[in-house]
């Protein structure tokens, strides 16, 4: 009888997850433009959750704003790094995710982002005390404390997937300079050999004629 209430604990709580709707994507903003994403609600109530991080480009940040179906500002930012956030929809309908890259002119910025909408499962209480709700309470509290460390352990990859993309970044941008540093130095020893060799080739030579020294 035990093994029949976990099971069908197990499968509502499998329903429930069902009704959880999310899209992890990675985007490019160029110079100038302005990137909106949508998702829809079908009833009020639903958590709403978006989270995003600039990968690379400039200075990795980035404009954004949320809004609801009746365009009413929820979010907004300037020059944010990154964010995660959980919204409770008031209003039923279409929610816009828009990013804004007007600080740049030149470079493109990259984005991972994850814009999820789910209903919050609610324990049914049981038809009668002594039932279902006293085996199934503490598997249900261990259920959701797994979730919630499950969704720790998200936001820490999501972290350290941040770092190490943005120190990549980094460190193909310092090699790129350094490599245009080093022509350069190239190009200005070499430049200065010729600049030597034409000076001390004028200051022997005199109206084309040669002294010898």
């Amino acid at each position: 009888m035990l093994l029949l209430n976990v099971l069908a604990l197990c499968a509502s709580l499998l329903a429930a997850a069902g009704h959880a709707r999310a899209s992890a994507l990675t985007t490019s903003v160029s110079p100038n433009e302005r990137l909106c994403f949508y998702a829809d609600v079908d009833k009020a109530g639903e958590k709403i959750g978006f989270y995003f991080a600039v990968q690379a480009g400039g200075s990795f940040d980035i404009d954004f704003d949320v809004k609801d179906p009746n365009e009413k500002l929820l979010l907004d930012g300037q020059r944010e790094r990154s964010g995660d956030y959980v919204l409770t929809a008031n209003t039923a309908g279409e929610y816009s995710f828009c990013f804004e890259n007007d600080m740049s002119t030149l470079t493109d910025k990259l984005i991972d982002f994850d814009i999820m909408v789910e209903s919050e499962p609610r324990r049914e209480v049981a038809a009668k005390p002594g039932q279902v709700a006293d085996h199934t309470s503490p598997l249900e509290e261990s259920v959701y404390r797994l979730s919630s460390m499950l969704m720790s352990i998200k936001r820490t990859q999501r972290y350290f997937h941040t770092r190490e993309t943005r120190g990549f970044s980094l460190v193909k941008s310092t090699q790129s300079r350094l490599f245009w540093y080093a022509v350069c130095e190239s190009l200005a020893v070499v430049g200065m050999a010729v600049l030597q060799v034409y000076v001390l080739q004028t200051f022997f030579t005199k109206t084309g004629r040669k002294y010898k020294v």
